[in-house]
């Protein structure tokens, strides 16, 4: 049985690692809210980007964009791994990076784009070159958002990879964060559609809808990175605030347990002591 000086010892470092925890729950929760705040700010603009994709996808036969074509055939398939700088974010990470390797093992013909210092750890160790590597905190985000996007658009029109596939968690709440997998290069042609009794208004486009869908396409690639960055920070901060929830909760109970014990083992020192002075006081007497 430890002594009564471990003990305190334990509950003393017990305290220190809540006080720690504790202040890091704070940083999450405040950190959360802009993330989140970001997050919904940057909605309106993807819904009318991707409604204004899909109309010109719908109102023009064919466009003359890399994009829209199939990759080279035989070329690895380009992946971009986003995860989180930092950890002390229970199983955020690492259920992003094993899903990255279910899709290595799925697929060994891969190239890999890390954005996030976890997910370029974790990459040293699963098949196929890492090609580019970007921190996901580090700099302004938009700026590495467009860096992301032209490497993989370069190296895609290049014939280097054969599409674009991206590996990111999905913010469900702030208790759930799951991980997806989707493709998002080549883009595919929308489905025909019936058409709409709603009276809808002609649009213009100049020079031509072709044109425009051409210039629209890059763009579209580039916030939809962004907006996987927004997402990815919002939920490692959510995973975060968790984490360091059930970490103070856990250090509460470890110091009430450890001072029942510490009491238990005080009052089992000092009833010793009574009885040794007792029996010293007897046998003197005698």
């Amino acid at each position: 049985m430890p002594s009564v000086r471990d003990l305190r010892d334990r509950i003393r470092s017990l305290k220190n690692t809540q006080q720690i925890t504790k202040a890091m729950k704070q940083v999450a929760a405040a950190r959360i809210r802009r993330a989140e705040m970001l997050q919904k700010q940057s909605r309106p603009y993807a819904d009318a980007l991707a409604a204004m994709l899909r109309d010109l996808m719908a109102s023009v036969a064919s466009v003359d964009h890399p994009f829209m074509k199939p990759g080279r055939a035989g070329a690895p398939l380009g992946v971009i791994l986003m995860t989180s700088d930092k950890g002390l974010a229970g199983a955020f990470n690492s259920n992003l990076i094993r899903q990255a390797e279910t899709l290595g093992r799925e697929n060994g013909n891969l190239q890999w784009y890390s954005v996030g210092i976890k997910g370029r750890n974790a990459l040293r160790r699963q098949q196929g070159p890492t090609e580019s590597f970007w921190p996901l905190t580090q700099g302004v985000m938009i700026d590495v958002a467009r860096e992301v996007a032209h490497k993989v658009t370069d190296d895609f029109i290049a014939g280097k990879i054969s599409g674009i596939t991206l590996i990111s968690p999905k913010l469900i709440s702030t208790m759930s964060q799951r991980p997806e997998t989707r493709a998002i290069v080549p883009i595919a042609a929308a489905p025909a559609t019936a058409p709409s009794d709603a009276p809808r208004g002609a649009v213009e486009f100049a020079p031509s809808a072709e044109a425009v869908l051409s210039r629209l396409l890059p763009k579209y690639l580039e916030f939809t990175i962004f907006s996987t960055m927004l997402e990815t920070n919002a939920s490692f901060f959510a995973a975060q605030l968790v984490a360091m929830t059930n970490a103070s909760d856990n250090a509460k109970k470890l110091i009430d347990e450890s001072t029942i014990t510490m009491n238990n083992a005080r009052q089992a020192q000092i009833t010793t002591e009574i009885l040794e002075i007792v029996g010293g006081a007897e046998a003197l007497a005698g």
